[in-house]
């Protein structure tokens, strides 16, 4: 049994009664209706309607177990919906429903800094964060915005179980163009935005961020997840002095997509803390992600922000805690995550890689089954097929740290932009090839659209040193005396200037002997990547010290 179903059978119980004996989403539509009609919030929308007469011939059980469960805390038939609904089918919508030690966390925030008028959860879901609320603060008037019409109805059936639907409101809507109107006194926005990555929004929501940012001088990136939608919605509706607290991935602290929430957070948002769930713990049980909870208080004037990392979500019981960021610094940080521990400085005798070496990503073909072959294709002339590293695991297999032989390597196609250098019975195969290649697409792929011309992959020199960047442990750091070539499996590691064969056998080694994941990028489930510019920061000994070792 998962941690955390554990943890809901201690708050809340066993969970076998009657929600686990629904078995179709029409029952739990049908359920959740007959509990909201009567009621306050029995004034359905079309789309919410329609979700109930397709459950119209469906038998209801007795409602009153689940309704005396909703009462004492829990979400039966949030749990319901999550296990009848998989998380391939919840996850256009960003569907991840939280945690009740983690909702309790949060709202147990904004209680310890306000009593608000008004609790609005922006994803409303099942109801969890705006039902607890209902709990905490018995005069809040409270605002779920959900888009799904099932998952707006069992809001409303929650909300109607606890007593709270006389000062309630639920709106199917999308909470980037929700009305929320006015309200008297401060509001709380509280909530899990959905998770959905930037691939699955359309591109006027993408048009929409750019030009809101945009309009308010903030730094901005299509890629950006739905989660940094909703902030910045957030900060379009809220005013001074309301507050929040919103958990997301913890992905945004780095990335470049996250510039422009870490840009709010310093600037109009009123960034307050930032709580960081340690990578290997996975907050929700049917998600491999990150995670983070960010609170704020709109146009806080503070000049630091609180940060720390958590081992598991018990941890996050009290979010006044956290080490002082000043935001002055923050601002002159393109990554945050560092920022979550004391980095120790460079050693003396040793300094950066990067004052040494330029790390390289290694190139992308676009289309691997197209441009990667045998090392001796008898298709291809000999000169167009170039030996290369394409799996991580080779260079973790390299004995002794050492890549000496060619021989177990596949070879990349690299032909050249001028196909008239070949030869004629060259260029003859390499034109059967290309009407092969086009035949497979390989010439419409987004890399090779963006490549000129299509045909050349652009492969790197032989790097001296290469490393693997992204593993559940530290980076390989292989030396390359065969002279392999590196696709983006891996990284290159290039002398600024020249330094001797010996300086290089003792840097590698001081890499594999001297890196840990810990100075890496670290995602849900523990996985572990390196991009250049963090390789590059990795410390080292000086060259003196290196020629001595080698000596």
């Amino acid at each position: 049994m998962s941690n955390f179903k554990q943890m809901l059978l201690i708050e809340h119980g066993d969970a076998s009664g009657a929600a686990t004996r629904l078995e179709s989403e029409q029952e739990l539509a049908a359920v959740a209706w007959s509990i909201v009609s009567g009621g306050a919030l029995a004034d359905l929308t079309t789309a919410e309607s329609e979700v109930v007469n397709a459950a119209d011939d469906t038998p209801l059980p007795d409602t009153g177990e689940l309704v005396s469960e909703i009462q004492q805390g829990g979400d039966p038939l949030g749990d319901a919906f999550v296990r009848l609904r998989s998380p391939k089918q919840r996850r256009p919508l960003g569907a991840v429903y939280t945690p009740p030690g983690i909702v309790e966390a949060m709202v147990g925030w904004i209680a310890a800094k306000e009593r608000p008028a008004r609790v609005v959860d922006p994803g409303g879901g099942s109801g969890r964060f705006v039902l607890q609320a209902g709990r905490i603060f018995p005069d809040a008037s409270l605002v779920a915005v959900e888009l799904d019409p099932l998952a707006a109805l069992l809001c409303r059936a929650n909300l109607t179980a606890a007593e709270f639907d006389d000062r309630s409101t639920v709106m199917v809507d999308d909470y980037r163009e929700a009305d929320l109107g006015s309200c008297d006194g401060v509001t709380a926005f509280v909530g899990n935005p959905p998770y959905v990555r930037h691939h699955q929004i359309g591109s006027r929501w993408k048009q929409w961020l750019t030009n809101t940012a945009a309009s308010r001088d903030l730094p901005v990136s299509a890629l950006a997840g739905l989660h940094i939608h909703f902030f910045l919605a957030t900060l379009l509706t809220a005013q001074p002095g309301d507050i929040g607290a919103f958990v997301t991935s913890a992905e945004w602290l780095d990335v470049n997509y996250g510039k422009l929430l870490r840009g709010m957070l310093t600037d109009g948002l009123g960034g307050e803390s930032v709580h960081v769930l340690a990578p290997e713990t996975l907050a929700f049980e049917d998600a491999a992600t990150t995670a983070s909870v960010t609170c704020f208080q709109i146009g806080s004037e503070a000049r630091s922000l609180k940060m720390r990392r958590v081992a598991n979500a018990g941890d996050l019981a009290d979010l006044s805690k956290g080490r002082r960021v000043s935001k002055q610094r923050l601002k002159q940080e393109k990554r945050w995550s560092p920022l979550l521990t004391q980095t120790p400085p460079v050693p003396e005798g040793f300094v950066e890689l990067g004052e040494l070496c330029r790390v390289h990503r290694g190139a992308v073909t676009g289309a691997n089954a197209t441009w990667i072959t045998t090392a001796n294709d008898p298709q291809l002339p000999a000169r167009a097929l170039f030996p290369t590293v394409t799996k991580a695991r080779e260079l973790f297999d390299a004995d002794d740290g050492l890549l000496s032989s060619l021989s177990s390597l596949r070879a990349v196609i690299d032909l050249p932009a001028d196909l008239s250098e070949l030869d004629d019975d060259d260029r003859a195969l390499v034109k059967r090839f290309l009407r092969f290649a086009e035949r497979n697409g390989a010439h419409s792929s987004y890399v090779a659209r963006h490549r000129n011309p299509w045909w050349t992959v652009g492969l790197r020199s032989p790097a001296p040193i290469l490393a693997t960047y992204m593993a559940r442990r530290p980076p390989a750091f292989v030396r390359n005396l065969a002279g392999a070539r590196h696709v983006n499996v891996a990284h290159g590691i290039y002398p600024r200037d020249p330094l001797s064969e010996d300086i290089l056998d003792s840097l590698a080694a001081s890499l594999r002997s001297g890196v840990s994941v810990s100075q890496g990028r670290t995602y849900a489930g523990g996985l572990t990547k390196f991009e250049p510019s963090e390789m590059e920061r990795i410390p080292v000994p000086s060259p003196l010290l290196l020629a001595e070792i080698s000596s």
